[in-house]
């Protein structure tokens, strides 16, 4: 007499986990956890080099970036005027962001200047740099896959706000592999290459403005 009981035991049981397998067949998928990357750039020791513009404080105002490029989105490109960014890898803050203290940390490694000061701030200062990145991408279009970084930069006197000098800088490398990680090292080297130009960009943009200042003074 128990053996339709223990039956109907039996077929409640494998009900429950017909049920249980389908609830979890409806859970989605555990998805890959992104990874994130910074922009370090690459440390320099060589002793700084005095020069005219060392009684000059430079401000280093929050570094831009053009449309598309102002996220943590990493991009890459397979096809021209397509932006595309990887799905699982991220910056671990928008570019634009992560520039800024490598710029100053450089400029004040390079030397030349009494200080070099990212604003806002209450320090004053003789000279201002404005800068932009136009791009940042990685490039599959050839084999390896390059790293492209473009870098707009204004050295502007902060009084009169006029443009003592203006230069766009480019920097192209090799990545190691082609997926995120050797993007990564591959701007890195991009960074380190264009800040190296930057720098002694700005020392010699720092010895026009005094000609510059006293020329806009004079002008009636």
């Amino acid at each position: 007499m128990s053996y339709p009981v223990f039956a109907g035991r039996c077929l409640a049981v494998a009900g429950l986990l017909a049920i249980s397998g389908a609830c979890g067949n409806l859970l989605p998928a555990t998805s890959p956890r992104s990874v994130f990357y910074a922009l370090e750039g690459v440390s320099r020791t060589d002793p700084p080099a005095p020069t005219a513009a060392a009684a000059l404080t430079l401000l280093v105002s929050p570094p831009r970036a053009a449309p598309g490029f102002d996220s943590q989105h990493i991009i890459y490109q397979r096809a021209a005027h397509q932006l595309e960014y990887f799905a699982h890898s991220e910056w671990v803050d928008t570019p634009a962001r992560m520039l800024a203290p490598l710029l100053v940390a450089r400029l004040q490694q390079q030397g030349g200047f009494r200080a070099v000061v990212l604003t806002p701030s209450s320090a004053l200062g003789e000279l201002r740099l404005d800068s932009e990145i136009l791009r940042l991408q990685q490039d599959f279009s050839s084999q390896p896959s390059r790293v492209e970084l473009t870098l707009r930069a204004y050295l502007v006197h902060n009084t009169t706000r006029q443009v003592l000098a203006w230069r766009e800088f480019s920097a192209s490398r090799a990545a190691a592999s082609d997926d995120a990680k050797g993007g990564v090292g591959a701007a890195n080297a991009a960074i380190a290459a264009v800040l190296g130009e930057l720098a002694i960009f700005c020392q010699t943009g720092a010895g026009l403005w005094r000609p510059a200042v006293a020329a806009a003074y004079a002008a009636p």
